[in-house]
């Protein structure tokens, strides 16, 4: 791996006595596998907004319960005497004071409600990768780290230029638990897809893939680079239902860092 890099890191092909046949290199994407070991540990987060929203549940309760008191029994006695001292006056004026309820129409102004979510296919394998602005559209091929890679804490993909889905992670789609994560690689010496992940794509960049029950839209939050002996600890490996990570070399320092993409549904 390192006299790889020594001879292909500025991209030359040449020895310099003899010539020899060029060949196209695929750059190593190193993730974070080993991370599947701890994901348990972040599990405990989930829990904490359910019960949020238990909690302000009952308060929403109480309130609506506080207002009628008011209007009970004991208002209604006390109204009784009011009545039978004013006879005549008192229901002229109580009809007035029922009218000025056209207060009752901010409530038909309030209709500008936010535009739904759009609906998401139920969540399965990706199959297939477009990000137009890069150029992409190709098939998303299944990858499982096998015991090794965990073991070594870092994932090689097949030597093919395909975008691959890591399966141990999340799944894509309505009822998504986690994260879904695509690698490929980047290439020196040939024109690649995932090459221009780090050249042509910016945040509002529009994301597609296409799933075993449908399709789903995402927009680009955010294109950053990563070192790649410190990837495993990056926060995109926390548990966030919906994501969409996509990982690569990336091509300014394919040897030292990676490019990563991260994207949310669009709605």
């Amino acid at each position: 791996m390192g006299h790889q890099h020594d001879k292909h890191q500025h991209g030359a092909t040449t020895a310099p006595h003899q010539p020899r046949r060029t060949r196209a290199l695929p750059v190593i994407t190193t993730l974070a596998a080993a991370v599947l070991l701890g994901i348990g540990g972040y599990l405990g987060l989930g829990p904490g907004p359910d019960t949020e929203a238990t909690a302000t549940a009952p308060p929403a309760t109480h309130s609506t319960t506080a207002a009628p008191d008011p209007i009970g029994a004991e208002g209604a006695d006390s109204t009784a005497p009011t009545a039978s001292v004013s006879p005549s006056p008192a229901p002229s004026r109580a009809a007035p004071a029922v009218t000025p309820s056209p207060a009752a129409t901010p409530p038909a102004a309030t209709p500008p409600a936010p535009e739904p979510a759009r609906a998401q296919p139920a969540a399965s394998a990706p199959v297939h990768l477009t990000v137009p602005a890069a150029g992409i559209d190709q098939p998303i091929l299944p990858l499982a780290p096998t015991t090794a890679e965990l073991a070594n804490q870092s994932i090689v993909p097949p030597m093919t230029m395909d975008a691959y889905w890591l399966t141990t992670y999340g799944t894509p789609g309505a009822g998504s638990t986690n994260t879904t994560y695509l690698t490929g690689h980047s290439w020196e010496g040939t024109e690649a897809p995932f090459d221009r992940l780090s050249t042509h794509l910016n945040p509002g960049d529009t994301i597609t893939l296409g799933t075993q029950t449908g399709t789903i839209d995402y927009t680009v939050d955010a294109v950053t680079t990563h070192d790649k002996n410190t990837l495993k600890n990056s926060d995109i490996w926390q548990i966030t239902p919906q994501r969409l990570v996509i990982i690569s070399c990336y091509t300014h320092d394919p040897w030292g860092k990676n490019v990563v993409i991260t994207a949310t549904p669009t709605h």
